[in-house]
Formats: C-alpha cells, sequence, structure tokens
C-alpha cells in the first residue's frame, strides 16, 4: 500500500522533463539578474540540485518555475557573499540587496518577458547559425551539451566550444539582453522562427546518420513553437509555424515501416497519422486565414493541411497545393520551392510538364532533386535516364534509411 510520500514523490523521468519544461523560465530570469548567461546557468544548476533533493521528499511545489528562481536567486546571493573580498564586501552587500527575490516570485507576464529577451538573444543576427541553434536548445529548451551534439552528429567537445564562444560573443559584442523595438521586430522574429524550423527539420529529416527521423529535436522544435505562440499570440507567422510543425510530424510514425524502412507520402497508412496533432494543426491555421495576414510558414502549413484533409494519397487536392505553392514561391522564390510545386504539378498535368518545371531548377548537389527526376523519368519509361538520376540522388543522400528507399526504386525502374 503506498504512503501519502510515496504518492507525492515525483518520478526520476518526470522530474527530468519538468526541469526540461521550466529550465528557460528560470535561466532568462536569472540572467537578469547575475548579469551574464554562464552566471545564470551555474546558479539555475544550483537551485536544480536542491529541487532534485527536497522534490522526491516534499513533492513539487505548486509553482515550479517560481521554487527554483526563488532558491537559484538565494544561491547567485550566497555566491556574491563568499566571492567577495574585504575591499569590495560592502559592494557585493549591496549587490545582494539588488538581487534578492522580490515579496512575490516573478511568474505570469514578468517570467514571460524575460524569456522572449533570452530568445532573441539567442538568435541574435550576429551569432552563427549553428551556434543560435545551439544555445536555443542549450538556454530554452534545457538539453546538456551532449544531447545537442549527439542531435547534430558532432563532438561534444566541439558543441562545447560552439556554446563557450557564442556566449563570449554575446558579451564582447555587447549583444542587448532585449526583444527588439517595433520597428526591428519583423526581421529578428524571421530569425527566431528559421532557428526553430532548422531544429524541426533537423529532427524531421536528419541530416545525416542512420535515423532519419529524430523524435526529441521534433518534440523540442514544438515545445519551443508553442513557447513562442504563448508569448506572441498575435504572431501569424509564429502560429503558421507551429501549425506546419505539428502538421508534417503527425506523419511521424507512418513515415517508417517496422522494419524501420522510409515509407514515402503515397505509401502511408494514414490511418497511424496522429489526428489530434491535425485537428490542432488545423485549427490553427484557420486561425491564421482569420488574421488575413500570410507569410511563408502559414502557407506550408496551409499545403499540410491539405494534405492532411485528404483520406488517401489519390484523393489529394493538388490543383491547390500547386496553387499555394504559386503563393509561396510569390513570397519565398526559393529552388527547394520550385521542386515541390513541379511534384505537385506533374500530378495535376502528367510527368512531362513536372521535369519541364524542373529545367529552371538549380538544385543539382540536393539529392530530393534528383530523386524526384528519377521518379518522373520512370514513370515516363525513359529508364536509363532514370536510374542515371538515381544513382546521382543515392550518391548525395545523406542518411541510410533514405539511401535504401533510393536503391529499392532504382532496382524496380524497369
Amino acid at each position: 500500500m503506498n504512503t501519502e510520500h510515496e504518492r507525492r514523490a515525483p518520478a526520476a523521468k518526470e522530474l527530468e522533463e519538468l526541469f526540461r519544461r521550466e529550465y528557460g523560465r528560470v535561466v532568462s530570469v536569472l540572467v537578469r539578474t547575475c548579469g551574464s548567461i554562464d552566471a545564470a546557468e551555474e546558479v539555475v544548476q544550483d537551485a536544480l540540485a536542491v529541487a532534485l533533493e527536497r522534490w522526491p521528499i516534499d513533492g513539487v511545489p505548486a509553482s515550479p518555475a517560481a521554487w527554483l528562481i526563488t532558491t537559484a536567486r538565494r544561491r547567485a546571493i550566497d555566491r556574491a557573499r563568499r566571492e567577495a573580498s574585504r575591499a569590495t564586501r560592502h559592494r557585493a552587500a549591496d549587490w545582494a540587496s539588488r538581487v534578492i527575490e522580490p515579496p512575490h516570485e516573478p511568474e505570469g507576464e514578468v517570467v514571460e518577458d524575460e524569456r522572449l529577451r533570452l530568445i532573441f538573444t539567442c538568435c541574435h543576427p550576429a551569432l552563427a547559425p549553428e551556434a543560435q541553434v545551439a544555445l536555443t536548445l542549450r538556454l530554452l529548451g534545457g538539453l546538456d551539451t551532449g544531447a545537442i551534439a549527439r542531435a547534430f552528429l558532432v563532438p561534444e567537445a566541439t558543441m562545447a566550444q560552439r556554446i563557450v564562444r557564442a556566449k563570449r560573443k554575446i558579451r564582447d559584442a555587447g549583444i542587448p539582453y532585449r526583444v527588439p523595438e517595433a520597428a526591428d521586430l519583423p526581421v529578428r522574429l524571421a530569425h527566431v522562427l528559421a532557428v526553430v524550423y532548422l531544429i524541426f527539420n533537423e529532427g524531421y529529416s536528419a541530416s545525416g546518420g542512420g535515423q532519419l527521423v529524430r523524435g526529441d529535436l521534433c518534440d523540442e522544435a514544438i515545445r519551443l513553437g508553442r513557447a513562442l505562440a504563448a508569448l506572441m499570440p498575435g504572431e501569424p507567422e509564429v502560429l503558421g509555424l507551429l501549425a506546419l510543425m505539428l502538421l508534417a510530424d503527425a506523419r511521424r510514425e507512418a513515415r517508417l515501416d517496422a522494419d524501420g524502412s522510409f515509407v514515402p507520402l503515397g505509401g502511408q497508412d494514414r490511418s497511424r497519422w496522429d489526428r489530434l496533432k491535425i485537428a490542432e494543426g488545423q485549427a490553427i491555421v484557420r486561425r491564421c486565414l482569420q488574421l488575413a495576414r500570410p507569410g511563408p510558414y502559414q502557407v506550408q502549413a496551409a499545403i499540410q493541411a491539405v494534405h492532411s484533409d485528404a483520406p488517401a494519397f489519390e484523393d489529394t487536392d493538388w490543383r491547390q497545393i500547386v496553387a499555394l505553392y504559386d503563393q509561396l514561391y510569390a513570397l519565398t522564390p526559393t529552388p527547394v520551392v520550385a521542386l515541390n510545386r513541379a511534384v505537385a504539378l506533374a500530378e495535376i498535368a502528367g510527368a512531362e510538364a513536372g521535369l519541364t518545371a524542373l529545367e529552371s531548377v538549380a538544385l543539382d548537389e540536393y539529392h530530393l532533386y534528383h530523386a524526384v527526376r528519377g521518379d518522373l523519368l520512370a514513370r515516363l519509361g525513359r529508364v536509363e535516364d532514370a536510374r542515371a538520376a538515381f544513382d546521382r540522388a543515392i550518391a548525395l543522400c545523406p542518411t541510410v534509411v533514405e539511401r535504401r528507399w533510393l536503391e529499392q526504386r532504382r532496382q524496380g525502374v524497369a
């Protein structure tokens, strides 16, 4: 029979998830308190260690973030007092009186404002893109350096150096810890969204290694997307990105079969799609339509919504998808958008039309470009050309799972 203590004691996995969920909130407040990211992380780690000892005994407090913030503040004060020399003790006491926790623990809008500041600091354009991703996962996602390194297939020492350099850049360049002014917000927000989407894409279609899907990164990107949507509920592109990730990730389980082989969209068992994520994503797309301020992420989400509406691949409304790709290309005229439009066009007008559309697409180093060409050429009976295209796709393919699928496709060309 369980005791009251046993019923209230959180499991280790529950604590780990809770710490990750609250980490960004707590660090964001302590950065302003401590004056540096490193100092904030140190006292937050101290607070987490105390929680790990206390919460299994006392139970999780009603407001974990407030408890951790208060404990971390006290640790910051203790450190300042310990490190102060005789000559600077008075100055340290003044500093300690400024950082001591207020009568009411910071929650709600105060904490959320601090999180926004931290997001825009992590994703500042002065930092290299890989550093932005690493800092975002570290400070907002609560992932340790080893986990981030494993996710991006680099040595832990390399990732640690990357994070250290990014923090040093923030300090030395005086990158401000604030939300951009209204005039600068659209450009800076686009940068933040790009970082979150990069994290999602690395999880959805890994850039290398033996795995096609890294669910932990997909989950982390969606969690960051939800946080941004809660912080900026009136920004339609924030909502559009969240909807896009939810609708794409809803197909996660169906993208691999029981043997771990890749299953393309046309062959997926749609009963395995996550209907709750689809319903949420579609609802967000409808909300975006009401806001009437279209952007690239919203259009991409709308394309995913059309796919999710079709009960079977052959029921897909390809004309609507082509029209949406036309709109997307007007907003972001990239070769990848043109490639995807050619795929959709081939479903309406035939493989020859798709090949014609590909002629102006410059993606010779992209494996999916050659995979699409191979498929269209095979549909036209151009066997040797199709095999050559698949050979090129296989040579460029970064993941083992996709490479196996491409090899099967090539063998099937006859």
